[in-house]
């Protein structure tokens, strides 16, 4: 069996395509990616040794700008270069994990009767999955709520594929990597792949009454380091971490994290207590609020909107969540959400096998 892969623009649009490639390969299927010409996605997926095929996009804007009168275009030559590229490989099946890139390679692959698996991240599905959604056969998601807006017959809900390697990690390599002895509990702070000023600047701001409780491990995103801290005791950050993440996760006992699905899926699988800021509306189509909301009424999150983030409100609901961890780790137990991968995988044999017969 034949599958090609597609989505990109952010890493939340790659790694749960990365996260099915060791399963797909366990089962024998001949994998390819389409994305962008220029896009994040390339690299990730090329590293993952993955044969490549970069297309035209254009990005779908709800918004005024002067590009949107010529992205439309990017997207007719990325349908056409999508579909050179299928009717070249002639996959049983197509899955598709959204962002803009993945549009043209839907509709290609709807008008060469390719059967396409579609997987919704968030609360509520984003443009390029509205647009995508009816030449779909299926339709994977995250949360029960969701499956309310999608068509009827359509949708299964799986959960968000893991990377299976962030279920492996160490706890003594990432105590050794970060200096920390594992005294102390560990409180480590994600703001997404690209990182958060916002959530820097709060969590730097209670830093020294942090540090009397914890360890702290900040990803802060690329060129937001502060050279000032470097050295304080009980703190160290970075940038970027890729292969040693999942030896970080390991040692981490506690969580601040944006509210982006696959974080908050990671989260969940792995069992962290946790403090959510999510993306406000102002800055977003919304999504991340409404995550965070399912989460915090299910009890495996505490919630702190940006608007919120005055003066100990933060500290104040990391010592809440660390006080109450088991209350929040028994609800994620209780919880039948876990490591989607599996599940994704049974929709696209059951779509492919379909497809070949």
């Amino acid at each position: 069996m034949k599958i090609v892969l597609t989505g990109g623009g952010t890493a939340g649009h790659v790694t749960p395509n990365l996260a099915l490639v060791p399963l797909l390969e366990e089962q024998g299927y001949s994998i390819h990616y389409i994305g962008s010409k220029t896009g994040m996605e390339k690299k990730l997926v090329e590293d993952a040794g993955i044969p490549y095929k970069g297309i035209s996009s254009g990005k779908l804007r709800r918004y005024f700008d002067i590009k949107n009168f010529t992205d439309p275009f990017r997207v007719i030559r990325g349908i056409g270069e999508a579909r050179r590229t299928l009717r070249a490989l002639r996959p049983d099946v197509v899955f598709s994990k959204g962002g803009f890139v993945s549009v043209p390679v839907v509709l290609a692959a709807h008008h060469l009767k390719i059967p396409v698996v579609l997987h919704e991240s968030d609360m509520s599905p984003g443009l390029a999955n509205k647009i995508c959604i009816p030449y779909c056969v299926r339709i994977c998601c995250n949360f029960p709520e969701t499956t309310a807006s999608l068509p009827e017959g359509k949708a299964v809900v799986t959960g968000c594929p893991i990377r299976r390697e962030l279920t492996e990690g160490s706890r003594e390599a990432g105590l050794a990597m970060t200096g920390f002895t594992g005294s102390r509990p560990v409180l480590m702070i994600m703001g997404g792949s690209l990182g958060s000023v916002c959530v820097n600047n709060a969590v730097r701001a209670i830093l020294p009454e942090l540090t009397k409780t914890f360890d702290v491990i900040h990803l802060c995103g690329k060129k937001n380091l502060a050279p000032e801290l470097e050295g304080t005791p009980g703190y160290v950050q970075y940038e970027y971490i890729s292969e040693e993440l999942k030896d970080l996760f390991a040692a981490a006992d506690c969580m601040i994290s944006r509210a982006g699905a696959n974080a908050i899926c990671e989260l969940i699988a792995m069992r962290k207590p946790n403090v959510l800021i999510p993306l406000s509306a102002a800055a977003s189509r919304g999504d991340q609020l409404l995550n965070a909301e399912s989460f915090r009424k299910q009890g495996f999150s505490e919630v702190l909107q940006e608007e919120e983030l005055v003066e100990d409100a933060l500290l104040v609901a990391v010592k809440k969540v660390w006080a109450e961890k088991e209350k929040y780790i028994k609800a994620m137990d209780a919880s039948p959400l876990r490591d989607g991968a599996e599940a994704v995988v049974d929709v696209i044999n059951e779509v492919a096998g379909t497809a070949a017969r």
